[in-house]
């Protein structure tokens, strides 16, 4: 506790009854401490355990002391230490109620008097006054003594005024005894106490608050000739008052600034105007005509958030009122103001409160005006709730499909007038009439058709297969179609459009119907848990409830449009309408197949169909060819099916014409050229069918579209291609179109679109105009020849003959000259935009070419998931790395980094680590081994580890293949071990010498070249998989020990021995004498490299010691276990040489390895006795470092002055040597000067000792040699006095 607290302990009144028992016990007193502690938690423990304690030890001297205690704590000058007391002190009170509420009031009262306590507590005894109210309104029981309510609020009352300490609170205190009190005690006791306040009501929110809760507490208390005579009229809300409201109003706004929710006090308000029947007089003048005319701030949030609020308690007329007013149009100015960064945004509580009405209500009827109120709100058009609004998710069915077709109406007949329309300061300035007014019908048609799409898009929607298929048949309708004459069998004829439509708009319609048909596919089927759907049951997606498929039922619909040509207009000539009708022929054919008997392929080429005969809406050209090929290819594969289930024999065809599985490849990779996120998804799941059909013929094809190599040396691709700039361009809109769609939903300005547009314009006008200056560096020299003769045709060329005056051309030749200048430069500024645009269609090209080589993968990605066994998949190892190579040897941009991760993925995940692989590959062995070769070749010639690492897992997967699974009746011919030992000897196909010739040739590389790609986890993959080659290596590791090319390289041999020796598949394949030769081996290859190891201790010989230690620990360790006989001794007398060689440290991993090794011949290593080290030795032999010392260079030199006689030769030499002697004699000399410069008390200069000052001047010698010795040493005494305490402190020598 701080000493205040103490204090108040100290003085408080009432003598302290039997101290020493409670001072005895520390559990009832700790309860106290923790209390004040500033974790929650804790505090609520220790209320806990107070009031259990209390409660079983019912003790008179305890509970008093219990009080006391509370009633100080409740002004601790710890603010968190308040309410745990508070809380307390409620808690004991509602225990105990035989203890009386205005006793404890009384000592509240008294302790925390603001009238008697000091000055500097006076804030912490307000708080305690609040705090004890606060504790006895928790109690529970202060209804039942009136008494104490009217105290309570009385302190209250005299606690309002310090309001720059306590805020609002003692009236918000105040508020909640109202609210619990019955109506008996409020009109007997507090009535007259709480007059002034009601009485004062309009002065301030929180009176206004306490009265509005009087009055809905008390209603026949406070009638209105009760509330007339408090304030003057029978009515809160009336004419008069309305401006007093307002300024309450203000009052509260600027109060929760900070808090940013709605204040009590605005509700409540509402609320007596909806029970008043005021409210149009409430909102048109406090609201609209009050909060509104203030500047945009905290008065306006006020306004919005009421809004928000008010939308459950007002009725279906008041909601159209409200959300077609003032209000409103206020909300959308804002929402596009705070469009701008560092702008407060009051969108997402909006769309809370809306999302919570939706929720809570279950009046459709209020559920659509609501959406279409804030629907209507626009800007220019476009209205500024998002499109992808998430709220219609809470929408009632009814509700939701009046809310659809009031969007169709207004896409059909845009009715700007019907709209809540408001323009920003700027756009009133613009005023375009009747542009301006096309233009906002189609930004409303726009973004009409991505509220209908989103809507099927959202899979929280409830939302009936009518409906879905109502927003699928209207977008498609309009977007190829047009009604001729209105017809009941078509409902989408029935239509008008008050305006036509434009292109843009049919382009949004466009890629918003290939958008539903993706969400369409996606689209779970809603199954009804009283049907006992199982748990775990995948979930059906893209179908109806009846099974049937939902583009069929819309291709069923474009069928029923294209037979009647009387009522709509068609768009397919007769050609693509011979493709159409194949098409649902074909689609027929599958659906009687399938149900004879379903196959894996049906439904996914059914889809294909289907989705292709929708795209020829939109790219008809393109896709003609491949509808007819297309049906062909399924035709014939469906005909080699029924022939191999029926074992016919097949009939002799055409061998010039490929086969149906490689033109079906090529269909598939043509579909993936188009911009559509849905033909790839289905051109995956059609591969994926056809996989176990697919030749290398069609492997080959696909592959030759990922070679990089074939790029360089092709000009185009099946993407890249003259007859497809429509396409690339409408590709291009597509995503143009997406990106304006997501972007419309949180801006309401579609310019801003051009906004962005225009700094991607501007951009590339900056890197052009740099490319201009690099260009103009090197001026092409034909340019310069034309200029030339444009100048020489005219004379304008200077020579040294004539002058360079311009005075020699008339006017008409100037004008010649300027007119062929002028068509010179023209022409010059031609050619450049030329080649620029021919580089920016180069850098297009290359962009879709990647894209389309990605989507290329999704079939390769395929065919390696569902044919791993097949022997086609090697086909792709050298594609694979290939792609690799060029990808990580290249700087390449984010779309080819993405292409590089996505093949290495494939090659390393899904290819080499796949544990299905080929194991018929026993009539390609030579064609393997070769592959292996050549890729280990290609290994050891790289220069980058990364890729290295990728063609060695292809060279182990190699391995793998060839080896192939142990056949499954050898395991039972043999017994346990010996089937055990025939597993791992077993190689299959592998040619176990040619395969370990090559990775020895590797492993020698890797041993001798100072830079490798190759690594050593490389290696040690290849022996933990292969032991077969691990043994065939041994011998050339082993070798390696001691004449390894270099010291690291000979540890490496160390760590791949001991790795080899230490698998049980080596030692079971070495088992017997085998492996007591090798023990022999590597011993003697041990203690030879032991043995050239110098007394040079460099980090590289240590690693290589600390290597070759361990393996000799394990060698050493397996002989004596297994009692082999190979003789150790060479490798003893080494090890007891190897300490004179190398200077052993006390402890680390050298000599821990050391001594681990020796163990096993019986030598222990020595225990250093520990001896306490002598102080004053270690203080002469290690000196502390000086301080305040001139480095060497900084101090003045003795000059060499030439000494002519001999006599002074011989002094100077005399003096030299007594100088050496003294500063050799006097350690503490150097002290001395460091103690000089830090000494701060002493200014007057000290004399200069002998070697501690610089050496005196020949020149000065006489008068330093004249000095008495009795001088120098009193002068010597009066410096040991002085520098006593300073040596003592520093540890200086002595004197």
């Amino acid at each position: 506790m701080s000493t205040e607290m103490v204090a108040l302990t100290v003085t408080a009144p009432g003598p302290v009854k039997q101290a020493g028992i409670l001072q005895q016990n520390r559990v009832f007193l700790d309860f106290f401490w923790d209390l004040a502690k500033p974790d929650q938690e804790a505090r609520l423990k220790a209320v806990e355990n107070l009031i259990q304690y209390l409660k079983t030890n019912t003790k008179a001297d305890e509970l008093e002391y219990t009080f006391k205690r509370l009633v100080d704590g409740l002004a601790h000058t710890r603010e968190t230490a308040r309410p745990g007391f508070s809380l307390a002190l409620g808690q004991v009170l509602c225990a105990f109620e035989d203890i009386p509420l205005q006793s404890v009031l009384d000592k509240i009262k008294v302790k925390h008097n603001l009238l008697t306590v000091k000055k500097k507590l006076l804030r912490n005894a307000m708080f305690g006054n609040l705090f004890g109210v606060l504790a006895i309104h928790q109690s529970s029981r202060i209804s039942k003594e009136p008494q104490v309510v009217l105290g309570c609020v009385q302190l209250l009352q005299s606690l309002t005024q310090h309001r720059q300490h306590l805020k609002d609170l003692p009236t918000k205190t105040m508020t909640d005894i109202l609210s619990e009190i019955p109506e008996e005690v409020f009109e007997e006791v507090l009535l007259s106490a709480l007059k002034t306040d009601l009485a004062s009501a309009f002065s301030t929110p929180e009176q206004l608050q306490l009265l509005l809760v009087a009055l809905q507490r008390f209603p026949q208390t406070l009638k209105p000739k009760k509330l007339k005579k408090l304030l003057g009229s029978s009515t809160i809300i009336n004419a008069d008052n309305i401006p007093k409201l307002t300024e309450v109003l203000k009052m509260a706004a600027g109060s929760v600034k900070k808090e940013c929710v709605l204040p009590a006090v605005v509700l409540d308000l509402l609320k007596l105007s909806l029970k008043e029947d005021s409210f149009q007089l409430f909102w048109n003048n406090a609201i609209i005509n009050g909060m509104l005319k203030e500047q945009p701030g905290p008065a306006h949030y006020l306004s919005f958030r009421l809004l928000g609020s008010a939308l459950p308690l007002l009725s279906t007329a008041q909601l159209k009122d409200v959300l077609s007013g003032e209000v409103m149009i206020q909300y959308g100015e804002h929402v596009v103001s705070s469009q701008k960064p560092d702008r407060f945004k009051l969108v997402p509580e909006m769309d809370t409160y809306v999302s919570d009405f939706l929720q809570g209500c279950q009046d459709a009827d209020k559920q659509l005006a609501v959406m279409v109120g804030f629907s209507s709100l626009s800007n220019q058009g476009y209205p500024v709730v998002p499109s992808v609004w998430r709220v219609v998710q809470h929408l009632q069915p009814a509700a939701l499909q009046q809310y659809v077709e009031w969007l169709k109406d207004m896409f059909l007949q845009p009715q700007l007038d019907k709209l809540l329309e408001f323009s920003t300061r700027k756009q009133k300035d613009n005023k375009e009439g009747k542009e301006q007014k096309e233009n906002s019908i189609i930004r409303l048609r726009r973004w009409v058709v991505s509220r209908l799409s989103s809507i099927i898009d959202n899979h929280q929607v409830k939302k009936e297969e009518d409906l879905i298929m109502g927003v699928a048949r209207f977008v498609f309708f309009h977007a190829f179609f047009s009604a001729k004459k209105a017809s009941s069998s078509i409902q989408e004829t029935k239509g008008t459009l008050s305006v036509p439509l434009d292109d843009k708009t049919k382009g949004v319609l466009v890629n918003s119907f290939f958008g539903l048909l993706l969400s369409m596919h996606h689209l779970p089927l809603d199954d009804d848990p009283a049907e006992g759907v199982a748990v775990n049951q995948k979930r059906t997606l893209g179908v109806t409830a009846d099974g049937t498929m939902w583009i069929y039922h819309l291709a069923q619909y474009t069928q029923l449009l294209l037979s009647q040509p009387k009522l709509v207009n068609q768009p397919l000539s007769p050609e693509q309408r011979k493709a159409w009708d194949s098409m649902m022929e074909s689609v027929a054919s599958l659906k009687k197949k399938a149900k004879k008997g379903p196959t894996a392929g049906n439904g996914a080429f059914q889809q294909l169909f289907l989705l292709v005969g929708m795209h020829l809406f939109k790219a008809p050209e393109e896709l003609l060819d491949i509808m007819r090929d297309l049906q062909s290819c399924v035709d014939m594969a469906l005909a080699k099916k029924a022939k191999k289930k029926k074992k016919k024999q097949a009939t002799e065809q055409q061998e010039e014409e490929p086969e149906w599985v490689e033109v079906m490849v090529e269909i598939l990779m043509a579909l993936l050229s188009q911009s559509s996120r849905h033909i790839r998804q289905v051109c995956k799941t059609v591969f994926s069918s056809i996989c176990p059909h697919v030749t290398a013929e069609a492997l080959t094809a696909i592959l030759d579209v990922l070679d990089p190599e074939k790029d360089d040396q092709e000009d185009g691709t099946v993407v890249v291609t003259d007859d497809n700039k429509a396409r690339k361009k409408n590709a291009n809109e597509e995503d143009d179109e997406e990106m304006e769609d997501d972007k419309s939903g949180e801006s309401d300005d579609s310019d801003e679109d051009d906004g962005d547009d225009a700094m991607e314009e501007d951009d590339d006008d900056e890197e052009e105009e740099d490319d201009e200056e690099g260009e103009l560096a090197v001026v092409d020299q034909s340019f310069r020849l034309e200029l030339m003769k444009v100048l020489q045709q005219q004379n304008a060329l200077a020579t040294e003959e004539d002058g360079s005056d311009d005075d020699d051309l008339d006017d008409d030749a100037m004008m010649k000259l300027d007119k062929g200048l002028a068509a010179l430069f023209s022409e010059q500024k031609k050619k450049s935009q030329a080649k620029k645009d021919e580089k920016t269609e180069l850098q297009k090209e290359k962009a879709l070419v990647r894209d389309f080589k990605i989507k290329v993968l999704d079939l390769v990605e395929v065919f390696v998931a569902r044919q791993a066994g097949s022997p086609l998949v090697l086909r792709l190892v050298e594609p694979l790395l290939t792609i690799i190579d060029r990808g990580m040897n290249s700087n390449s941009d984010q779309q080819e980094q993405d292409f590089l991760r996505r093949a290495a993925d494939i090659f390393r995940n899904q290819l080499c680590r796949s544990k299905v692989y080929c194991r018929t590959a026993g009539d390609r062995q030579g064609e393997l081994h070769d592959l292996l070769e050549k890729l280990m070749a290609k290994t050891q010639k790289l220069s980058d580890s990364s890729v290295c690492l990728y063609y060695f897992s292809a060279s182990l997967y190699v391995v793998k293949v060839l080896r192939g699974a142990p056949p499954a009746g050898a395991k039972e011919e043999h017994s346990a071990d010996g089937a055990a030992a025939s597993d791992l000897s077993f190689m299959g196909n592998v040619d176990v010498d040619r395969v370990s010739g090559i990775f020895r040739d590797a492993l020698s590389s890797f041993m001798a070249r100072r830079k490798s790609p190759l690594t050593t986890q490389m290696f040690t993959d290849l022996f933990s998989r292969f032991p077969v080659l691990c043994v065939k290596l041994l011998d050339t590791i082993v070798h390696h020990i001691a004449s390894g090319a270099r010291v690291h390289q000979q540890g490496l041999a160390c760590v791949f021995v001991l790795r080899a020796m230490q698998s049980r598949e080596v030692q079971q394949l070495l088992s017997g004498a085998p492996w007591t030769e090798l023990c022999v081996t590597v011993s003697g290859q041990l203690a030879s490299s032991l043995e050239q190891v110098d007394q040079t201790e460099t980090k590289v010989v240590k690693d290589k010691v600390v290597k070759t230690l361990e393996l000799c620990q394990f060698l050493v360790k397996h002989v004596h276990q297994q009692k082999l006989s190979v003789d150790l001794e060479p490798l003893q007398k080494v090890l007891q040489s190897l300490t004179s060689t190398i200077a052993f440290k006390k402890t680390g991993k050298l000599e821990d390895n050391y001594w681990a090794v020796v163990k096993h011949f019986g030598v222990v290593k020595p225990k250093v006795e520990k001896t306490k080290p002598d102080k004053e030795a270690v203080q002469q032999k290690v000196p502390k470092k000086k301080k305040g010392f001139l480095p060497e260079t900084k101090k003045r030199k003795r000059r060499n002055i030439p000494i002519l006689e001999p006599a002074a030769a011989a002094a100077a030499a005399e003096l030299a040597a007594a100088d050496n002697s003294t500063s050799r004699h006097q350690p503490g000399a150097d002290k001395g000067q460091a103690i000089k410069k830090h000494d701060k008390k002493t200014k007057q200069k000290r004399p200069a000792d002998g070697a501690a000052g610089s050496q005196p001047n020949p020149a000065k010698k006489s008068k330093a040699t004249t000095t008495t010795q009795s001088e120098s040493n009193t002068a010597k005494m009066k410096m040991k006095k002085k520098k006593k305490p300073k040596q003592k402190k520093e540890g200086g020598g002595q004197m």
